[in-house]
């Protein structure tokens, strides 16, 4: 009888056991891995606005606003395909067209690579790479200039100088970290990338980053400074990459840490500000050329978790993690040229609600 009763028991706890596991395996969410398109292929999977339960009948209102607004590329990618690519205004998809400040975010994420590999610390003095006189700051003033200032826009010297970067150019205004102001001085991070790795910053960023995910373009110096021409999609490589914390399929190009810190509050001035990304959903912003703080959102019609890549004449990466987005606009000015941000995008990201939603 003890016999009978032990198997007895036996049984009922391995029906036990199997109907909680088949409960809990029910109750697992389904991991919708990114996808990644082939490096060396002009393929790329798509999906319908169907699919995603998304408004066609106002697909047509968006892509009309933005050939209204002298855009030349459009895409959206949801997880990594492709659901909606335009162009526009005699642009096609073979056509290279300039990131302007949008591609800050490449310096810095080629700078996140290099600290990765202990090439560099954004922590270390710029004159530590560079020597000292970059600047025409009292050497006093220029040795608290770290690569991370660079990175956060808070260098303290004088942005109302022009472009160049020449070190007469260059002028102390205050100390380092005091104050927060768009310049054109982070280009010198691509000086000390090449001085810590004994490289030409080209080299450095095709092998290590471009090559890397399948990019085409290429950098032209303009007015001493280096501008970057791509194609629509290899824009839309880069957000992807950036979506996925650095990663590209199985390979951690830039570590997650260093995303996570790029995307993030950099200083405590502009709180709209990271590593030469720029963040929504913060309480206050700073604009280029301007020492006014703005209440509110950067973008109050984007998503609070979206993070853009911001270029004159509205060149546009948007990153909405939450909704598993990577949104590019490439082209002309929509209205009257601008430095980064614009009416636009809060008019655009309108009409992308419209659809998405």
């Amino acid at each position: 009888m003890k016999q009978l009763l032990f198997i007895f028991c036996m049984l009922f706890l391995f029906n036990c056991s199997s109907k909680n596991s088949d409960e809990i395996t029910e109750e697992l969410p389904i991991i919708d891995s990114s996808y990644f398109p082939p490096l060396n292929s002009d393929l790329w999977e798509t999906k319908t606005l169907t699919e995603l339960n998304w408004n066609e009948t106002e697909l047509q209102f968006l892509l009309d606003f933005l050939e209204e607004k002298n855009s030349k590329g459009f895409i959206i990618l949801h997880n990594g395909k492709i659901v909606v690519e335009a162009y526009f205004n005699n642009h096609t998809a073979s056509n290279n067209w300039y990131w302007a400040s949008a591609g800050k975010t490449l310096t810095s994420t080629i700078i996140g690579i290099a600290q990765d590999r202990n090439e560099i610390n954004i922590n270390n003095k710029v004159s530590e790479y560079l020597g000292t006189g970059w600047t025409s700051a009292p050497l006093e003033k220029e040795n608290l200039i770290t690569c991370k200032n660079l990175l956060s826009m808070n260098s303290g010297l004088d942005d109302s100088l022009g472009d160049s970067v020449s070190a007469s150019n260059l002028e102390y205004i205050a100390d380092a970290g005091s104050r927060w102001a768009y310049h054109n001085v982070y280009v010198k991070l691509q000086d000390v990338l090449a001085t810590a790795a004994n490289t030409t910053w080209k080299d450095y960023f095709n092998s290590n980053l471009r090559n890397k995910i399948g990019m085409n373009g290429s950098w032209t110096n303009l007015n001493n400074l280096n501008v970057y021409w791509s194609n629509t999609r290899s824009m839309a490589r880069f957000g992807l990459l950036i979506s996925n914390y650095g990663k590209w399929e199985n390979n951690q190009i830039v570590s997650e840490n260093f995303i996570t810190e790029a995307t993030n509050t950099s200083q405590n001035i502009n709180k709209a500000y990271g590593y030469l990304w720029w963040l929504n959903g913060k309480s206050s912003y700073h604009l280029p050329s301007s020492q006014l703080e703005f209440n509110g959102a950067l973008i109050p019609n984007a998503p609070n978790d979206m993070f853009a890549a911001l270029g004159k004449n509205d060149q546009k990466i948007y990153i909405v993690p939450s909704k598993k987005l990577v949104i590019i606009r490439m082209g002309e000015s929509a209205d009257s040229s601008n430095f980064a941000l614009s009416s636009f995008d809060n008019d655009l990201w309108e009409k992308i609600n419209n659809v998405i939603n």
